[in-house]
């Protein structure tokens, strides 16, 4: 194994001490100025989950035999979490060179060709001059580097244009590939990050996989040119470029030596101390199977890793990569190839320096050439961007700007099952697919939920009763239950899965009568509301409870849009996407309401509104005994434009309309919805209904209030 540290004033050894892992400022992930008790809760609950995934990341590989055994089944895994798996067809890549420069050293050729149909990416291949055999070949991916002029993009390719140049005048055939967003085509990568496009958490669409795509079709590219050598292909970058390596390398063996930079860090410095807040989406996989990065960099064992990073970057913090590294290396000694494996440690900030430039291509010399030598010159620019531009005028064709719509295929519409026993088979099959690619992070703990009593209060003949229940550790959820005094056994407990709005609105009807709510800071209640509710439950043998899931009530979470945002990106980090989660938050409400000895023969309804009214459809489809749904504004999709709820991966099992259908088999379903959205988008649950003989009248459509 090589370990170079490089620091002021010191000698550069091979022997040189990994420095003590410290915690890193926390430029990131502060908790705000006044935080809420939501605010602490979260931050254990983020540090629990963390270790929890840290500590299983390659636990369960002891030896070689097992490692090599699961390697492939690995690689798949991330391919799918890249959305890679099955892999998109290898269509004709439609090379084009649409000009070329020249240099004492080396040529460029500018080229541009089509990773799928439209997809197109633009690049620059660097040749040395007199070649007397085929080269290796280094493939650089860029980072986040891009030169705009006049509203010009003329790709990140332009600002890393040194580390090409500089492989060529070494004697490397080097591929410089542009960046989705940062190319002549300006893409996104900054969906959740920015864009409110959360819809890419049900799709399962990352652009880190279309960025690791890229870069496999410009490795297919680069086994057509005559000049290089395809058994020696090299890959580095740096920031995002070091992401892209890393994705690149671990799923695509043709990669023989790897020199990711600044590129990867552990979970524990993304979600714990914040890091992800300076990163974009492209850094990361969908966590489907809850990995922490080292299993990523570990499928490139046993090839040549050099591992490079600053000791002050801010966003790939110095403890993480160590905590990393020590990981990797331990799967590299089971492989019996521990010298392979190269930790580069420079002084600086996340910068590109030359500290880090030269040690890289020795590791190229070393591993593909067997070359130890010195390197007798640097990096330097020698071309103005607009003399690398590939495109004269961008293609019309271009799916660059709208890949994130199809790069990851949804499932297809569900079919009219012909009988019972298909559907129940289809069914069957959904839910597995379900539990394992949307709710995986669920707890294993089967134990019930017991709700705590925190209060009872009767006033003016109706009872409310305060429980608290602990769905997970370090997530207390409140639950209220109004029900009439005279009522000593409900018919029917109503349980209300309430968004902020809903939860302030629905207990300000509570407040002025009871004490045990003065904790609450709520608004006035609607007039009319208290009497018309207390009427109802004096009149009916009802029951109505209401939940704050997590993050809504007294878990709150404080802060501006932006801190939401980058908490919920942490969710999704960790494999288990808010929605998902406060879902589960519904089930063991669910299990509490039920465990209350005075509700144990009453029937279970089950309400709630816009996003709240997706996660308790969900809830239903696993808890038994649902007697019905009153679903209001009920969004017709997860996909963009429908508004959630946002599910890990579900568009590529099913569609809300086919989760109403599974529901309305179990229990009666009332959608209230707006006049303009179209009956027709809920034919398929009413339709499956007449077609198995459940009834017309499972599932109904109502006009909303």
């Amino acid at each position: 194994m090589l370990l170079l540290l490089i620091l002021p004033n010191h000698p550069t050894s091979a022997q040189s001490p990994v420095p003590p892992a410290t915690q890193p400022a926390r430029q990131y992930g502060r908790l705000p100025a006044s935080p809420l008790p939501g605010d602490h809760l979260l931050e254990k609950y983020f540090e629990q989950r963390t270790r929890e995934l840290s500590e299983r990341c390659l636990a369960e590989v002891t030896s070689a035999e097992h490692w090599k055994s699961h390697k492939e089944q690995y690689r798949q895994e991330l391919k799918e979490m890249l959305g890679l798996w099955p892999e998109p067809p290898r269509t004709d890549l439609k090379a084009v060179t649409t000009g070329t420069l020249d240099h004492p050293d080396f040529t460029v050729e500018k080229i541009q060709f089509q990773s799928m149909p439209g997809l197109y990416v633009t690049g620059n291949l660097y040749i040395p001059k007199h070649l007397k055999a085929k080269a290796p070949a280094i493939l650089y991916v860029c980072g986040h580097g891009n030169v705009v002029k006049d509203g010009v993009s003329y790709g990140s390719k332009t600002s890393y244009q040194h580390h090409p140049a500089w492989f060529a005048r070494n004697g490397y055939v080097s591929f410089v590939i542009d960046t989705l967003q940062l190319g002549e085509i300006q893409g996104i990568h900054h969906g959740l990050h920015r864009e409110k496009m959360w819809w890419w958490i049900s799709r399962g669409h990352t652009p880190a996989g279309v960025e690791a795509w890229n870069a496999i079709r410009a490795l297919d590219y680069l086994e057509t040119r005559p000049e290089v050598d395809a058994t020696k292909f090299g890959i580095t970058g740096r920031s995002g470029g070091g992401a892209y390596s890393w994705w690149t390398a671990a799923i695509d063996t043709r990669i023989k030596v790897a020199v990711p930079v600044a590129g990867i860090t552990d979970m524990q410095n993304h979600v714990v101390d914040g890091v992800i807040e300076g990163h974009c989406d492209c850094m990361f996989m969908v966590n489907t199977y809850r990995w922490d990065f080292a299993k990523v960099a570990a499928l490139i064992s046993p090839r040549p890793l050099l591992l490079s990073n600053t000791d002050k970057d801010s966003i790939f913090p110095l403890d993480g990569v160590v905590r990393l590294h020590q990981q990797v290396r331990r799967i590299y000694q089971l492989e019996g190839a521990a010298d392979k494996l190269g930790l580069l440690i420079t002084e600086g900030p996340h910068k590109d320096t030359q500290e880090l430039q030269v040690p890289a291509i020795k590791w190229f010399n070393r591993w593909l050439r067997n070359d130890l030598e010195p390197v007798p010159n640097f990096a330097s620019k020698f071309f103005e961007p607009e003399q690398l531009k590939v495109f004269k005028e961008l293609p019309a064709d271009q799916r660059n700007t709208r890949i994130q719509e199809t790069f990851v295929a949804k499932a297809p519409p569900p079919a009219m099952p012909t009988d019972a026993a298909g559907w129940a088979r289809q069914r069957e099959q959904w839910l597995t697919a379900l539990k394992a690619k949307t709710f995986a992070a669920w707890p294993a703990d089967d134990k019930p939920a017991v709700p705590k009593h925190l209060f009872s209060e009767t006033s003016n003949g109706v009872e409310l009763h305060g429980f608290e229940i602990e769905s997970q550790q370090h997530v207390p959820l409140r639950l209220y239950v109004a029900i009439g005094a005279q009522v000593a056994e409900p018919d029917l407990v109503v349980v209300n899965v309430v968004d902020q709005k809903l939860w302030e609105t629905s207990l300000a009807t509570y407040k002025p009568s009871f004490a045990g709510l003065k904790d609450l800071t709520l608004p006035d209640a609607i007039p009319g509301e208290i009497e018309s509710t207390m009427k109802m439950l004096k009149g009916t043998k009802w029951a109505m409870a209401y939940v704050a899931v997590r993050g809504i009530g007294p878990t709150a979470w404080s802060g501006d849009e932006k801190r939401l945002t980058h908490l919920a990106r942490r969710f999704s980090l960790l494999g288990e996407p808010l929605d998902g989660m406060r879902v589960w938050d519904v089930r063991r409400t669910i299990q509490a309401v039920r465990s209350l000895p005075r509700m144990k023969g009453a029937k279970i309804w089950l309400q709630g509104q816009d996003r709240m009214a997706g996660i308790a459809l969900y809830a239903s489809l696993f808890e038994p005994d649902i007697a019905r749904l009153d679903l209001w504004h009920l969004p017709t999709t997860h996909d963009q434009g429908g508004n959630g709820p946002d599910l890990l991966n579900v568009l590529q099992v099913l569609d809300i309309p086919t989760a109403v259908a599974m529901a309305a088999e179990r229990s009666k379903v009332r959608i209230y919805r707006e006049q303009s959205q179209p009956a027709a988008a809920w034919s398929y649950p009413t339709d499956v209904s007449l077609k198995l003989g459940w009834g017309n009248d499972r599932v109904q459509l109502r006009d909303a209030r």
